[in-house]
Order: C-alpha cells, then structure tokens, then sequence
C-alpha cells in the first residue's frame, strides 16, 4: 500500500467513525453476496452471479436464515456483475403483486420493476453499471442506472398460500436475467478478471479488518459527488486504492481508527434503539441523500427492507392500553405489558371500515421473541389478513382478529385466529401498496388489547 499522509490522531478517530457508519451497509449487504453469490459450499447459494434462486413455499418455523421473514412474497435472489457489460431483467405479464428491487452496495435502491411502478404487463428493461452509462437503451421498458458495478436483486412475489405453489412458480420462471449481448446475439465483450474474493467472517464488523473489507468493495464503487470528502480523507489512511493493510500503518494510527470504530458502534446502538419508526430509512439514493445513520439503522433494523410507499410496516411487541392513545406506527404502549401467549389472549380489531388501506393487500404476522422466527402452531397458520379465506366479520362489519396460544371452540373465532407461542412474541402488520391515508398517519392502526 502507499504510503498513508499523516493526519493527527483526533482526524483519524473521526473519519473511521463515519467511514465505519458509512461502510456497515456494504459490509452487511457483502456478507449476504458472499454466501449467495460467492461460497458455492454455502446452502444459500444462488449458483453465482447471473441467475435467479427462487423461494416458492411459504415461510415456516424451519426457516431460520432470515429473522421476521416475510410469509406473504416469497423471495427471487439474484446478483449483477455490471463491470464486463450490461444486464437484461425480464419479467413476465402477471395480475398478481411483484416486485423486484435492484440494490446498489451501500443497499440503496437503484429502482423497481414491478406492480407499483412498472404494472403487471410484460417487460424488459436494462440495468446498466456505471462504466456503461452511454449504452443506448432503445427498445427496453425501462433503464435502470447502478452507481456501483455489483448489484443485488431482493424479488418478491405475492403468494396466496401452498395450494397456490404451482402458479407461483410459474410468474417466477419468467424472471430472467441475460447479458446484454446474449440479448443482442452480438460478441460478448472480453469477461472483467474473477476478484479475490475475501471470506466473510462475522469478527471483521468491529475490528480493523473491518477497511480491509471496505477498501476491497470500494474497488466496485466509483466515488460520487457526495461522497468525495470522505473517500478523500480515506485515501489518506490508504483506503481504497485496493491494497489497504492495517499492520502497516503506525500504532497510534490503528489505536486512533480502533476507537473511532468504538465510537461508531456506541452512536449507533444508541440509534437504534431510539428508533421506532422506518419511513425514513429504506429507498434510492435520492430519497436516502446524506443520511448515512439512518441507512445504518435501516441495515440492522431489516436488510433489503422496503421503502414506505412499497410496504408500510408497524408492529407491537406490548399490549395497548384500552384507555390511552393508540400508538400508530410505534412499537406498541409505551406503558404495556410484553405480549406473551403462557399468560393472555389478545384482540386485534379493526373498526367498520377501519381495515388497513392498501392497494395491493395486508397482513399481520406472528414471530416468537428473541429470535424474531416463526413458531410451530398445530393449523400451521403465521399470519393472517384480507387474502386469508373464510375471514368472519363482526356483526357491525367490523373484524376482530384473535391472537392466542389456545384455539378458540368457537367456529367463528377459529376462522379469525393465529396463533402465538406459549411465551414471548411480536406482532407485524404489513400493508403493501399503502394509501395516501397510511402514509400521512389520517389511518392510525388499532390498539392491540388482552382479551378473554
């Protein structure tokens, strides 16, 4: 490596503080391209780069390799190398809700194909990296611009239940991903040299390896405006260039960046746990700006996580108070009691006419707490909501959801019921396609109240 311009030990300090808040989404979001993309011993492997792995089955409680799945869209993953040549994705014409959102490194999104933005007709549109930004795009249904040349793809298809797999799978084949000159029929150019991929260890978040890891991914990140200061100030401690080596840079030097990133993970536990609300933290980098925390926070809060106007999401992890406020949005009362299936049930109802809004459709889905997993029930039903069939309403119109361990002997209330675990879990309501009425808060979500 060059040698680094020596900087005062109080600089250092600070540029890895936010080099390190900046960096997370790239190493966490690098940790998943590893086992996906790269580590073909993996059972999470996509089978490389180019091609899709597609979930069709519901989630279930041996599903562990992601903590509050998501049971309503199972999963398309796919990952982009953009350096040799442009992507083709193709999707094909479906009436049911999809959507496939391409990620740059730092996790923000480049765009969406999909329901919302792009309909449900047939379509292909291009994805070009950013040393092809002068690559014509006529004759695509869209463009979609990368600012770093690897890319990731978290689809999700709307999926009714298991009697509707076959179906499924078949909108899900039609996703595809092709070169763009296997598209063209023309010569495909020359292939971009094969990394040195480094193997991703769970240590290397908090410890100076940390910039050997971003210095390698930066090599895949052109610098943008935004951005330039700090890649900068990084430069001058050597990261970036690709050949970055702790062990050579003085011992103040790595005591000074060794406290910086002590520093950034005290900022941001702090932040996160004084954070209850994440409208703000998924979506482009338009949207996102300057905000490197709240990206941060998005990162551990939920990866890959949808912004507001795609998935709206709330979820209680205590019971309401009957007398006080509801808390829309929140994380539940401030003052209640944590849901635990051993010792109550709970009711969840939503008034005449109060049902979540939502252009596409909604759920609410139980996991088990601390691990954030579904839980073993014997009707193996995890959530609940307007795609669910034989829903009864209350006789006002009204609907009364019942979230408990035992199943209830009435038939009525069996239809409305799902299940909880016999201890402690959280409750997540997701609406898909919010309406205006979800986002601006004029619709608050009910209070989750015990119940007999």
């Amino acid at each position: 490596m060059g040698n680094p311009v020596l900087v005062d030990e109080a600089t250092v300090r600070g540029t890895a503080a936010e080099a390190w808040i900046w960096g997370l989404p790239m190493l966490e979001n690098y940790r998943t391209l590893y086992a996906q993309a790269v580590d073909e011993a993996d059972p999470r492997h996509v089978g490389g780069f180019g091609v899709f792995r597609h979930y069709p089955h519901p989630f279930t409680p041996a599903n562990t390799d992601v903590v509050t799945p998501n049971n309503d869209t199972p999963y398309s993953l796919a990952w982009l190398d953009l350096r040799a040549e442009p992507w083709v994705l193709e999707v094909p014409a479906t009436d049911r809700y999809h959507v496939l959102p391409l990620h740059d490194l730092d996790t923000c999104y480049v765009g969406f194909v999909g329901s919302r933005t792009t309909g449900n007709g047939a379509g292909r549109h291009l994805v070009l990296g950013p040393d092809h930004r002068g690559t014509p795009g006529e004759g695509f249904d869209g463009v979609l611009h990368a600012d770093t040349r690897l890319v990731g793809i978290v689809g999700r298809t709307h999926l009714a239940g298991p009697e509707d797999v076959p179906a499924l799978e078949q909108v899900q084949a039609g996703y595809r991903l092709r070169p763009l000159s296997a598209h063209l029929g023309t010569e495909p150019p020359p292939p971009a040299p094969d990394p040195v991929w480094p193997v991703w260890r769970e240590e290397v978040l908090d410890g100076l390896e940390f910039f050997s890891f971003l210095d390698f991914l930066l090599g895949f990140f052109p610098v943008l405006p935004a951005d330039a200061d700090l890649r900068r100030r990084l430069a001058e401690l050597g990261v970036g260039a690709g050949d970055f080596e702790p062990a050579a840079l003085p011992l103040e030097i790595r005591g000074a960046m060794a406290r910086g990133i002590a520093d950034a993970r005290t900022r941001l536990n702090a932040a996160v746990a004084g954070s209850h609300d994440s409208t703000a933290l998924f979506g482009t980098r338009v949207q996102l700006g300057t905000d490197h925390l709240g990206r941060a926070i998005g990162v551990l809060r939920g990866l890959y996580g949808l912004p507001v106007e795609e998935a709206w999401y709330t979820a209680w992890t205590t019971e309401d108070d009957p007398d006080g406020p509801d808390s829309a949005g929140g994380q539940g009362g401030a003052d209640g009691r944590p849901l635990d299936g051993s010792v109550r049930s709970y009711l969840l109802r939503f008034p005449p006419g109060g049902r979540p809004p939502a252009r596409y459709f909604w759920s609410v889905t139980v996991y088990g707490l601390p691990d954030q997993l579904l839980v073993d029930n014997p009707v193996d039903r995890y959530s609940i909501g307007d795609r669910t069939p034989g829903l009864t309403a209350d006789e006002d119109g009204g609907l009364t959801l019942r979230l408990r361990h035992e199943r209830p002997e009435d038939p009525r209330e069996q239809a409305n019921w799902l299940p909880v675990p016999a201890g402690p879990f959280t409750a997540v309501l997701r609406v898909y396609g919010p309406e205006p009425t979800v986002l601006d808060g004029r619709w608050q979500r009910p209070p989750l109240l015990a119940g007999p």
